[in-house]
């Protein structure tokens, strides 16, 4: 047991931090897609997933290099695993929560579904003005 726990020094520790980029990407993810609707009932967070959005649509507008992918990839480079082609989308969404190829389509939804919260959000807010007066 010892000359194995040798061999592979820190593997358990790189594991870790693969699964938690993968869970941290998939918490964020949801985050942006349905935080909107958290706002609901804590109003003030709606900023939070304002800033979260403009992450999101930057990350796919410019094609930049999520941190969190970049621990990922480094996470299983120390595991001796190649690093994946792709971002977390095209690694672990794509395919899974819509076919491959349907981007746009699924970036669409996405799109709807925040604006929906957003609306829903105004819609309450002017609900709870009207009341209030």
């Amino acid at each position: 047991m010892r000359a194995a726990l040798r061999l592979y020094p820190g593997r358990v520790g790189y594991r870790f931090l693969l699964w938690f980029a993968v869970g941290a990407h998939f918490a964020f993810l949801a985050y942006g897609v349905f935080g909107g609707f958290l706002s609901w009932r804590w109003p003030r967070t709606i900023w939070l997933h304002l800033v979260c959005v403009l992450w999101l649509v930057a990350i796919v507008v410019f094609a930049w290099r999520c941190p969190l992918t970049w621990l990922e990839d480094h996470s299983r480079a120390h595991l001796g695993r190649p690093p994946r082609v792709g971002g977390f989308l095209d690694n672990h969404v794509a395919g899974v929560f819509y076919p491959h190829g349907q981007e746009a389509a699924a970036r669409l939804i996405v799109g709807l579904i925040v604006l929906t919260s957003w609306v829903g959000l105004i819609v309450l807010q002017a609900q709870y003005a009207n009341a209030s007066s």
